[in-house]
């Protein structure tokens, strides 16, 4: 009996998954990307998620990074395995109550004007101007998370940078100097990919003129930044900068 329980919860699963796929060719082919109010509702929340708590990420390891270039006898000791831990789960947990009130805050207000979202995604701003009444409530939720999620994060990895940056400049030697300015390079261009596409997006003033631009910034942070991580944190590596070398000098000169 529990085989034959097994082959037909395998059997529906397969199902489904030859439905969504369905459904996904169905979309590419015609266009017509159909999504339902749940579905629009759990991919904005993950979205918010994610991109909260990578802010956070990138805060705390660019406090990772001051510790072990200003303090470096005490980073053991500072940055122990604890409390890495610690600084991760926080950065995880903090932001799933916030982003889903702010979630069930948007979908629940009635939604007359149109049913077609002018965006690859479901985000917050194409949802709210799809809403009719006031959103001055939602609008000033939106940008107060803005500020605890983007904002603030960005300012501690801003103070962090200068004090590494006023601690690099005290090194005696050039060596030491390009060693520790290479040791926070790929972290720093990702933080730079990262906060100017989002910045610009959810912090300039919402307007028609700028749909085209929040689209076209929206890849930055949901697609390119994220293939990219693996690729910039991997140049540390000297056995990938050797390799990637090597095919650059196979390359024909133009």
């Amino acid at each position: 009996m529990e085989k034959e329980q097994e082959e037909e919860e395998k059997e529906e699963e397969e199902e489904e998954g030859e439905e969504e796929n369905k459904k996904m060719l169905m979309d590419l082919w015609t266009q017509k990307g159909n999504i339902s109010s749940v579905a629009c509702a759990t991919q904005m929340c993950f979205l918010l998620m994610l991109g909260g708590t990578e802010c956070l990420l990138l805060a705390v390891m660019a406090y990772d990074r001051c510790v072990a270039i200003c303090n470096p006898l005490h980073y053991a000791l500072v940055m122990s395995h604890k409390v890495c831990i610690q600084l991760v789960v926080a950065s995880w947990v903090s932001a799933v109550p916030v982003v889903v009130g702010q979630t069930c805050h948007v979908f629940s207000l009635p939604f007359c004007r149109s049913n077609q979202i002018n965006h690859f995604f479901c985000d917050v701003f194409p949802m709210l101007k799809l809403a009719c009444g006031d959103i001055f409530v939602n609008e000033m939720v939106t940008y107060v998370s803005i500020v605890l999620f983007v904002t603030v994060p960005f300012v501690l990895v801003l103070g962090s940078y200068g004090r590494i940056i006023s601690t690099i400049l005290k090194l005696p030697s050039n060596t030491g100097r390009t060693k520790a300015f290479s040791t926070c390079s790929s972290h720093l261009i990702v933080v730079v990919l990262f906060y100017a596409s989002a910045t610009i997006t959810y912090l300039k003033p919402q307007s028609n003129r700028y749909e085209s631009t929040d689209k076209l910034l929206s890849l930055f942070y949901t697609i390119l930044t994220p293939m990219f991580n693996p690729m910039i944190y991997s140049l540390r590596n000297k056995d990938v900068t050797q390799a990637l070398r090597k095919v650059l000098s196979k390359l024909p000169a133009v």
